[in-house]
């Protein structure tokens, strides 16, 4: 699975990651279309790292810092499948991580 290039998911948010290198780092940009914050949503800043297996369906995971619009930041894991059709798809989950005042409002800070 070659990650670099465009990716969208079923909300319309897109990621782009630029280059993977040898070592599998890589970075991008992440334009989420679903925010809780009443600022306008911006492209985000990615980095991540993928496991670089033979057969092509490999692991792989990323932060990105909503930092142009919100205090929070969001980090991403999946895995990359091929299709019958050949077509490569991105399975992930995700935590994001809001920023609170106060450590009693620790429980609420992770979605």
């Amino acid at each position: 699975c070659n990650l670099t290039g465009w990716w969208e998911n079923d909300l319309g948010s897109k990621m782009q990651v630029f280059k993977v290198g040898k070592d599998g780092t890589f970075s991008g940009d992440y334009h989420t279309a679903v925010s809780s914050t009443k600022k306008p949503i911006q492209p985000s800043p990615l980095t991540g790292s993928q496991h670089l297996d033979e057969d092509g369906q490999c692991t792989f995971g990323f932060t990105v810092n909503w930092k142009k619009f919100s205090d929070s930041t969001a980090v991403f894991v999946g895995q990359c499948f091929k299709g019958d059709d050949g077509k490569e798809v991105l399975h992930t989950s995700w935590l994001l991580r809001e920023k609170v005042d106060s450590e009693p409002d620790d429980w609420k800070a992770t979605r």
